[in-house]
């Protein structure tokens, strides 16, 4: 499952502090992160199928990064990447939360987006969730929703969480945090999308 985890103004030093790990099919070709050559405001890894990336940072500050949606049902044709929301945005000018409302969602398969500039941080996604602009705080992302209670979601923000109480956030800590493989407990599992061993990982 792809993970983000994010303190955002919650620190007296920084103001945006990001964990996250990307989950993809190990066949999907893809380069890691650096300054792209034809968008030198951009630093980020490039998914090489489509292009975009699913997590971005600019030169002037602007962050954005997405997941997709679990879901069941199969994808229909003629959608556009997903990777393409946060590469618009980061090379954009657009504040977040006007960024958020402004999209075409029904032109993409499921998605969750979070993005932020200088003084905002929005959320959106095209599984019912409305664009909103978020509160100073730690929130948690994956495939669903923002802050869906899945355990190693819950477990993440609470570790991103005492690191903040701690003043100890650092990169050290933040790839212990990403590095968790401790399953979910078996009764919390909700295996109605995946095999079960699969959802309990």
């Amino acid at each position: 499952m792809c993970l983000v985890v994010l303190a955002w103004k919650s620190h007296p030093e920084y103001r945006l502090i990001v964990a996250a790990n990307r989950d993809e099919f190990h066949g999907r070709p893809a380069r890691d992160a650096e300054w792209w050559a034809d968008e030198p405001t951009i630093l980020a890894g490039r998914d090489l199928q489509a292009g975009g990336t699913w997590l971005a940072v600019s030169r002037s500050g602007r962050f954005a990064t997405v997941t997709n949606y679990r879901e069941q049902e199969r994808r229909k044709g003629g959608l556009r990447s997903r990777g393409e929301l946060v590469t618009n945005f980061v090379a954009g000018t657009a504040g977040a939360l006007a960024y958020a409302r402004s999209l075409d969602a029904d032109r993409y398969a499921g998605f969750s987006l979070l993005a932020a500039d200088a003084g905002e941080l929005s959320y959106v996604s095209n599984r019912g969730d409305a664009a909103e602009m978020l509160e100073p705080g730690v929130y948690g992302l994956s495939n669903a929703s923002l802050d869906t209670p899945w355990t190693k979601l819950v477990r993440s923000k609470e570790l991103l969480t005492s690191l903040l109480d701690a003043d100890d956030v650092n990169e050290t800590e933040l790839l212990r945090l990403l590095a968790d493989r401790q399953p979910a407990p078996a009764a919390e599992v909700e295996s109605d999308q995946l095999p079960f061993d699969l959802a309990r990982a």
